[in-house]
């Protein structure tokens, strides 16, 4: 099969998921994301913040003060202590840059890895992710609100 006709297919096959995904509940579209999202940063991601986070004394404060800006991450604390907002400079998913998914069905993976983090490096306490702004909504850098508890 000529491999044009092959992404295309796929394409339309991810689309089409995507599409019906976007109907479920918002809580379904969390645990269906959810997988993906630990497996996207568990072994680099993850790796990366967990370095920081201890080098920095398990505070998200000061980690955001040193780490939080890059060519591929922003962090800002709006509430020390409590509330973040955080996110990417444009979208960074794979699966976007392939042409498989362009639906912003998908940034709940996001959501769903940012969550996923602060969890492993914050057990026990309550984390809440918002979704403020994506690329794929026709934001221009993908937003998301934390809120520690």
């Amino acid at each position: 099969m000529d491999k044009r006709v092959e992404q295309s297919r796929n394409q339309v096959f991810y689309r089409t998921l995507e599409a019906a995904i976007g109907q479920l509940p918002a809580e379904v579209r969390a645990r269906l994301y959810r997988p993906c999202a630990e497996a996207c940063v568990r072994d680099g991601v993850l790796v990366e913040l967990r370095r920081q986070f201890e080098e920095c004394g398990c505070d998200l404060d000061r980690q955001y003060a040193k780490y939080g800006r890059s060519p591929f991450f922003f962090a800002d604390v709006i509430e020390p202590g409590r509330v973040y907002e955080m996110g990417y400079p444009r979208c960074l998913c794979p699966q976007v840059e392939a042409g498989f998914v362009a639906a912003m069905t998908h940034c709940e993976c996001s959501r769903q890895s940012i969550l996923y983090v602060l969890e492993v490096l914050m057990p026990g306490r309550t984390i809440e992710v918002e979704t403020l702004a994506t690329v794929l909504a026709g934001g221009s850098e993908c937003r998301f609100r934390v809120t520690v508890k």
